[in-house]
């Protein structure tokens, strides 16, 4: 899609002025008014009579000419043809019709945003409301989906990745075709068909020869990635009576469940072959089997962000199997000794302990919290036992979070979550992740459980500890976004540090020396990069739903213009950046599959009605894939 550009309505209204009717009269006085004859001869008594024979004989002419065009202009609203209307006028006009006929009346110019609004389409599952400018606003995440899906479509397709300055595919998730199946049920919500057939028709066509056939992949990527997109598929696509009336083209809901079943029967070897309930954290595919990574140990995160997929896989299958294996890894968990809710980043699948002192809300620990409240919210009107410990844990961690993570910034004050890289006795780091912008969003969805803010205090179902979560969610979005909008591109930097009493990391600030926390946010040369991430609109949209307050939405329309600007690449797809400091910013040559997956699903939702996968009804695996949380009924 071309970028909108900044128009001026004076322009357009200036442009739309020059085809309105005109009066003949005033043409003629304008005209005379401007003429070098008003100036030379109205200076004698000749003149002066010549000047009043023309205006008479003019006027004499005018009224004939318009007689005769408004006959001409009742028989051309009759007719069709072109040629027809051009000879119609000519022979109606009279000897001086051609000489004193109007210019032709064109069309009125149209601004670029009405231009947008008349000649695009895009699916509205749920009766798009609200201002058009966010009706025009989502239909250009649509755009940006398409040109993303096109390139990686010439250039990549059935490889994991599309590098799109090379213009060629690359595998680094296990060679499943990744940026399909991760990219399928975003074209599903946007109504882009083209995509669904495509993505759809690989997917039947390719997908269970490569599970079959391949070696080597993590179970964590694999599991949210292309498991949780196949089932999310399933729902979109009509399974278990989902979503039925979007009549997408692509294969039969059956199609995506059975692929998904044979995928999630090889994985499960990483649970079974553990002495433990700690899963291995690799699994060669096609022989089923599985094994610990190099040093032994698996990501926290990675073992307990796998729960989603596998009950909801059991619960549309009737196995039990797959969720069953899931949740002792949460029931293991809960068993184990924290830190006021907290857990270090890492756990041996041999020992079941965890392993190391480093805690975090970043990397190989941020889904982890992200999943206690979201597998409760998927299975707490479930058969299968009772979840209410994950509850419990996921409070216990937030107040945990609040006391030991929490600080401000100095001189302005932003709320942001740091480190404890030796445990609660060492040293405090004042390091975030991007990736820790998905709290705001856990936050707000674990305080009013996917309903409005408005409607949990009507109804007196927040607590105190609700309402402290909620006040750090919008503490925390503000800072997220600012993380943003600190870099002289507007786009965030994979990691940043913050100034705290006391305490200054070195380094420098993001390059927009007008932002008001340019002194509070520092970011270090390593850390500059942005990889098109999708946890701060992730949060925004889910902020936006709960709080109703349209400020997630503009910001969340700033960052959109900052990625269409710096990463959009013409050839088709999108890039990750090197530096987001600089101008202009050297390109990565790499189109995550999250960005299809997540960054421009979360955004297309964020613009869009909140009744198409609303938060009350559906729960959002890590990769963005919604899972219905009620829909779904227990087979036997």
């Amino acid at each position: 899609m071309s970028k909108i550009l900044p128009s001026s309505m004076k322009d357009v209204h200036y442009d739309n002025a020059k085809f309105r009717r005109r009066s003949w009269f005033k043409m003629i006085v304008q005209a005379f008014a401007n003429s070098s004859i008003k100036r030379e001869c109205v200076t004698c008594s000749t003149g002066k009579f010549l000047v009043l024979l023309m205006v008479g004989g003019l006027a004499f002419l005018m009224l004939m000419n318009t007689n005769s065009i408004d006959h001409v202009s009742d028989r051309i609203r009759k007719t069709i043809a072109g040629r027809e209307e051009h000879r119609l006028l000519l022979n109606g006009v009279g000897k001086f019709g051609r000489f004193w006929r109007k210019p032709p009346r064109l069309p009125p110019r149209l601004s670029p945003d009405e231009i947008l609004t008349n000649n695009s389409s895009t699916f509205n599952p749920g009766n798009l409301k609200g201002d058009s400018k966010w009706v025009i606003r989502q239909r250009s995440v649509k755009h940006a989906f398409i040109h993303a899906w096109s390139g990686y479509r010439q250039y990549a397709m059935g490889y994991d990745e599309l590098m799109p300055l090379s213009q060629r595919g690359i595998d680094g998730l296990g060679g499943l075709g990744a940026t399909v199946v991760d990219a399928l049920d975003t074209a599903m919500i946007m109504g882009a068909e083209e995509v669904v057939s495509e993505a759809g028709t690989w997917i039947e066509t390719h997908l269970s020869e490569r599970i079959n056939g391949k070696g080597q992949v993590n179970l964590f990527e694999t599991t949210i990635r292309v498991l949780g997109g196949l089932l999310s598929a399933y729902h979109l696509s009509g399974g278990e009576q989902g979503m039925g009336d979007m009549k997408l083209k692509g294969p039969k809901p059956h199609v995506y469940l059975e692929i998904a079943r044979n995928l999630a029967d090889r994985l499960l070897s990483a649970f079974t072959s553990s002495p433990t309930s700690v899963p291995y954290s690799d699994v060669i595919l096609r022989d089923r089997s599985a094994h610990p990574a190099p040093d032994g140990l698996s990501s926290t995160s990675e073992v307990s962000t796998l729960q989603l997929e596998f009950n909801y896989l059991s619960a549309i299958s009737g196995d039990r199997r797959y969720g069953t294996e899931a949740m002792k890894v949460l029931e293991h968990l809960k068993t184990l000794p924290k830190v006021e809710g907290l857990v270090p980043i890492y756990i041996s699948p041999h020992s079941g302990q965890f392993s190391g002192e480093n805690i975090r809300l970043g990397s190989r620990g941020d889904s982890y919290y992200e999943y206690l409240i979201k597998v409760w919210l998927q299975q707490r009107t479930s058969q299968n036992g009772d979840v209410q410990y994950l509850h419990e844990m996921y409070e216990e961690a937030m107040k945990g979070v609040r006391h030991l993570l929490v600080r401000k910034s100095i001189p302005k004050g932003l709320v942001f979550v740091g480190e404890l890289p030796y445990g609660p006795k060492g040293a405090f780091s004042s390091k975030m992740d991007h990736l820790v912008c998905f709290l705001p969003g856990t936050l707000a969805l674990g305080a009013t459980k996917g309903i409005t803010k408005k409607k949990a205090m009507e109804e007196n179902l927040l607590t105190f500890e609700d309402m402290e979560n909620l006040k750090l969610a919008e503490d925390l979005a503000k800072t997220c976004f600012e993380m943003y909008s600190v870099t002289t591109t507007g786009l965030a930097p994979e990691i940043a540090y913050f100034n705290v009493d006391g305490y200054s990391e070195g380094g420098h600030g993001g390059g927009n020396g007008s932002s008001e926390y340019a002194n509070d946010i520092i970011i270090k040369t390593l850390d500059r990069h942005n990889l098109l991430r999708p946890e701060t609109v992730e949060s925004l949209f889910v902020l936006y739903r709960i709080t109703e307050d349209s400020k997630y939405r503009e910001w969340g329309w700033q960052i959109f213009e900052a990625f269409e600007k710096y990463t959009r690449v013409d050839s088709g797809g999108y890039s990750s950046l090197d530096d987001v400091t600089v101008l202009p910013p050297r390109k990565r040559d790499k189109m995550e599959t999250f960005f299809l997956g997540e960054t421009l699903k979360y955004l297309y939702l964020l613009f869009g009605d909140e009744n198409v996968i609303p938060l009350d009804k559906f729960v959002f695996n890590t990769e963005a894939h919604p899972f219905p949380i009620h829909s779904a009924v227990e087979k036997q």
